[in-house]
């Protein structure tokens, strides 16, 4: 019986060891899988988690795009344009909600999985549209920009994976901002790639994304 006692009072510190290294470990991967700027999820993250959302038939899959990032930030420094980043992943995730997953793929581009059981893609994607319009708080000197959206369904394409799927969400997303540009020479206001972007619905992609502009 002593010896019993004894063998588990040494095991114990060696058990409590072994939870705080896994403990720590697991910190250490949540760190790792979560982009340090604006607390999204890494590529590699936001992939995995995607994947598995894409499951449900009511997923879809948007790609979001800062335009002019590199301008914005060698006129108004990286301090503007982190808080722009920054301003853009909190919107984008509080729209997308704990159902779905939001990953910052890199620099400027953003990617989500959403799941719209109800129907109402484009309804959120154009509520979304006047988040994204909102001035970044506090931040001086203003700065205004637009941020690009293209999305698709994923029933739309059944033999679609992430990789295609985020492919026509980019055909989407290219034919928006190009709309946008088109639309904003001709002095006009709130934009969605439609004629300009039929072209990429002729490849499958959504073309009834809006365009959001950002008043940073």
């Amino acid at each position: 019986m002593n010896t019993l006692v004894t063998m588990l009072a040494s095991a114990t510190p060696v058990a409590s060891g072994w939870t705080a290294h896994t403990l720590w470990l697991r910190r250490r991967l949540n760190v790792a899988r979560r982009d340090p700027l604006t607390g999204l999820r890494t590529r590699e993250a936001f992939t995995r988690r995607a994947t598995t959302l894409l499951r449900d038939p009511h997923a879809v899959v948007v790609l979001a795009d800062v335009d002019r990032f590199k301008q914005i930030n060698d006129t108004f420094g990286h301090a503007a344009g982190d808080a722009l980043l920054k301003a853009t992943a909190d919107r984008l995730a509080h729209h997308v909600g704990r159902s779905g997953v939001v990953g910052r793929l890199g620099g400027d581009e953003f990617a989500a999985v959403l799941i719209d059981d109800r129907g109402s893609a484009a309804d959120l994607l154009a509520v979304l549209h006047g988040s994204l319009a909102r001035p970044v708080d506090g931040q001086e000197p203003a700065v205004h920009t637009t941020v690009s959206l293209g999305w698709v369904r994923t029933t739309d394409f059944p033999g679609d994976d992430l990789s295609g799927l985020l492919r026509r969400a980019d055909e989407a997303m290219y034919a928006a901002k190009h709309a946008r540009a088109g639309a904003g020479r001709a002095g006009l206001g709130r934009l969605f790639a439609t004629v300009t972007g039929r072209r990429a619905g002729r490849t499958g992609a959504r073309t009834d994304a809006p365009v959001a502009k950002v008043a940073a």
